[in-house]
């Protein structure tokens, strides 16, 4: 057997590191942004409006209050909310550098987690701690690749806020040396069931970032403020929130039913039985019960709004119980955190 190499391990902890402080200053860059839209203020149309405004309606016009100082009387075009969630001509300088950053910390995230595999030389996933390293990584490269379709640079603080609770909670309650796999993880099985996994959780994790805002946004406007106040202001409507979360649970759910099929065979060849109720094995079936609770019932019950966005969030709820709770505290046949 190889031995490990502790030189390239102490380089992935050095990456880890320069990644977490380069997401800082991403999610601070993301923060700022909401902060400036936040000093937008659409003031009343006059009566005499020219033609392109008249056009808008009474939408009004809209000013910055820093900076410069005022804005043109056409800005306001480019200020409200997009519900299609495409990309418009406001200018975000700070969305700007958060996005730039943020992958330059997923490239600085990833050169973590490769030399993390090479030092051991096996796939980087073996235990908590690598289980919580790379799938930080694929959350932050779910969000960016999912840039490229959409706008969706309003979760940035929330995306890159939970990336960062992530890879602290892999240095801070997960640290783990490197080390080989035990043998029940010595299989090809181990690449194609956990990797799937994460990124099926990575994919529940933006939709649960989505489902929050998409209740944060409800109450603002059963509250009866503007839908274009206050940090939620380059929020869309719920409505909007609550269709890409549905897509994206959707994907989710049929990534999270490959991992449970995986699961299945891994533990015949490993064990003998496609199932034995174990724990971990419980609960990756009850994930996949409430997100195809929450499918169907968005689907032919009618379940939206409030209801759907608080199925997803409670799907998200049970990966990280069975992530973070399941995987330590309860004994079983899975029991390799690690730790």
């Amino acid at each position: 057997m190889t031995p490990v190499n502790e030189t390239l391990g102490q380089y992935s902890e050095l990456f880890m590191l320069l990644a977490a402080l380069t997401y800082t200053v991403s999610f601070i860059a993301f923060a700022a942004d909401l902060v400036r839209a936040r000093k937008v203020t659409t003031a009343p149309a006059e009566p005499a409006q020219e033609p392109e405004l008249a056009a808008a309606g009474t939408m009004g016009t809209v000013q910055w209050t820093h900076g410069s100082g005022a804005g043109k009387a056409n800005d306001h075009k480019d200020a409200v909310v997009d519900d299609s969630m495409g990309y418009k001509a406001l200018r975000r300088p700070a969305a700007r550098i958060g996005v730039a950053v943020g992958i330059l910390g997923l490239v600085v995230h990833a050169a973590g987690v490769v030399t993390r595999g090479m030092a051991a030389h096996r796939v980087p996933w073996g235990n908590m701690y690598e289980f919580t390293t790379t799938g930080a990584m694929l959350v932050m490269a779910v969000f960016l690749t999912a840039l490229l379709f959409r706008d969706l640079r309003f979760l940035g603080t929330f995306i890159t806020g939970l990336v960062l609770v992530m890879l602290m909670a892999g240095a801070i309650a997960f640290p783990t040396p490197v080390a080989q796999l035990i043998p029940a993880l010595q299989s090809y099985w181990l690449i194609i069931h956990v990797s799937v996994a994460v990124l099926s959780a990575a994919i529940f994790t933006l939709t649960f970032a989505l489902s929050v805002l998409q209740l944060a946004k409800t109450r603002q406007e059963k509250r009866g403020k503007p839908r274009t106040a206050g940090l939620l202001r380059l929020v869309p409507s719920p409505v909007s929130l609550e269709q890409l979360a549905y897509r994206l649970n959707a994907i989710g759910f049929i990534l999270w039913t490959f991992t449970l099929m995986a699961g299945a065979i891994w533990a015949e060849a490993a064990w003998g039985r496609y199932w034995g109720w174990d724990t971990k094995e419980v609960w990756t079936f009850v994930i996949w019960v409430v997100y195809a609770g929450y499918l169907h019932a968005r689907a032919t019950r009618g379940w939206d709004g409030t209801r759907a966005a608080w199925l997803s969030i409670i799907g998200y709820l049970c990966v990280i119980f069975n992530f973070a709770v399941v995987n330590v505290y309860f004994p079983g046949l899975h029991s390799y955190s690690g730790l």
